[in-house]
C-alpha cells in the first residue's frame, strides 16, 4: 500500500497523508481527515518507506511485523479525550516506525470480556483497575501501560506524574499571589486532586469546599461546574482568583466560557490546567499548562513493549518523565 492509494481512498492529496502519517504538522487536515487517513492506514498495513525498505532487503531475513492491541481503559471516546486523542495518535506514529500494526483498539468499558491472547502484545492508556488488568494479564505476559502515576502493577509502565505536575501548576498560581484558588477536575482516587490539596496544606491555607467542582473532566460538565463557581463569584458567595483545571479539556472550556464576560471579570480569573493539548496554543487568552510529553512516552511504551515481546526483559519496568511548566498568558500576577 502506497501514499497515493491511501489518498486515493480518503479522496485527498498525496502530500496531506504524508504530513498526516509522519506527524509534521497538527493543522495540515481537519480531525475527521486526520482519522480517516489513520483508519485507512491500518486497514491496509501500509509501511512507511524506510521501513518497507528494510523488509525489502535483498540481503536480510523479511522481518515479521509486530501485531498488537490498544485498551483505553479510563475513556469512552478518543473524540470527549484530547489528551488521550493525541497520545493515541504519538503511539500511531511510533507503531508505524517500528512495522507494528494495530489489532485492536478496545473501550475497556464496552469490551471487558474481549479475547487478548492472540495479539503480541497490549498497550493500557489511562487508569486502569486491579480487575481490568488480571483479565488482560490471564490472556497476554506483554503488557505495557502508558498513565499519570505508578500504578504498582506488576507490568511495564511509562509515567508521568500527576500530583507532581498538579503541585507544579499550584506552586506557580501561589507565586503569582493567588490564596483563593478553586478546582475543576475528578476529586475521586485521582493524584490531581491530591496535589491540590498538598499543595494548600504546605501553605497553610484553608481548604474551601464551596471551591471545588468534582466532574469527569470533560469541556461539558466543566460548563455547569464554572458557571455556578462563577455565579456565586459574582454574588458574592464565594472568592476566588484562580482556577485550576485538572485537565486542558476542561480549561478550554472554562476560557471560551470566561472570554464571554466583561473584561473585568476575564481578567480577574487565573486558569491553570495540565496536558499542554494542540488546542492550549489556540485558547484565548493563550492558556499557561504543565506539559505532559506525550511523545516522548509513546516512544518508550512502544519501545519497552517491543523489547517485552522479544524477551529481552523480564522484570517490570517503570520509566518516568518529568513534566514542565509552559507560560502563556491566562495567569495573571495579583502580588
Amino acid at each position: 500500500m502506497s501514499l497515493k492509494e491511501i489518498a486515493s481512498m480518503v479522496g485527498t492529496s498525496v502530500s496531506t497523508v504524508s504530513r498526516v502519517l509522519n506527524n509534521t504538522s497538527s493543522t495540515c487536515a481537519s480531525k475527521d481527515l486526520q482519522n480517516r487517513i489513520w483508519e485507512a492506514a491500518r486497514r491496509t498495513g501500509y509501511l512507511p518507506n524506510e521501513a518497507a525498505r528494510q523488509l525489502q532487503k535483498a540481503d536480510s531475513a523479511p522481518a515479521q511485523t509486530s501485531h498488537v492491541s490498544i485498551v483505553l481503559a479510563r475513556i469512552t471516546s478518543l473524540e470527549k479525550d484530547l489528551f488521550f486523542s493525541e497520545l493515541f495518535r504519538n503511539l500511531e506514529v511510533e507503531l508505524m516506525k517500528q512495522r507494528t500494526q494495530i489489532d485492536d483498539v478496545i473501550y475497556a468499558e464496552e469490551s471487558f470480556s474481549q479475547d487478548l491472547s492472540a495479539t503480541g502484545g497490549v498497550i493500557i492508556l489511562g487508569r486502569c483497575s486491579q480487575k481490568l488488568l488480571s483479565h488482560i494479564t490471564a490472556q497476554n505476559r506483554n503488557i505495557v501501560g502508558i498513565w499519570r502515576n505508578p500504578m504498582n502493577f506488576n507490568v511495564d509502565e511509562v509515567i508521568c506524574d500527576g500530583k507532581k505536575a498538579a503541585e507544579q501548576a499550584m506552586r506557580h498560581l501561589l507565586s503569582c499571589g493567588h490564596k483563593k484558588i478553586a478546582y475543576i477536575g475528578d476529586c475521586s482516587y485521582e493524584s490531581r486532586y491530591i496535589g491540590y490539596c498538598n499543595m494548600l496544606i504546605q501553605y497553610q491555607i484553608p481548604m474551601d469546599y464551596n471551591l471545588i467542582k468534582q466532574t469527569n473532566q470533560t469541556g461539558e460538565e466543566a460548563e455547569p461546574a464554572f458557571l455556578e463557581l462563577l455565579q456565586n463569584k459574582l454574588s458574592g458567595k464565594a472568592d476566588f482568583t484562580a482556577i485550576f483545571c485538572a485537565n486542558d479539556s476542561t480549561a478550554i472550556r472554562v476560557l471560551a466560557l470566561l472570554h464571554a464576560q466583561k473584561k473585568a471579570v476575564r481578567e480577574s480569573i487565573s486558569v491553570i490546567s495540565i496536558d499542554n493539548v494542540e488546542e492550549s496554543q489556540e485558547t484565548r487568552p493563550l492558556l499557561t499548562t504543565i506539559q505532559i510529553p506525550r511523545s516522548e512516552m509513546a516512544h518508550m511504551a512502544v519501545t519497552l513493549l517491543l523489547d517485552r515481546i522479544s524477551r529481552a526483559h523480564e522484570e517490570a519496568v517503570r520509566i518516568e518523565f518529568p513534566c514542565r511548566l509552559v507560560l502563556r498568558d491566562s495567569c495573571y500576577n495579583i502580588n
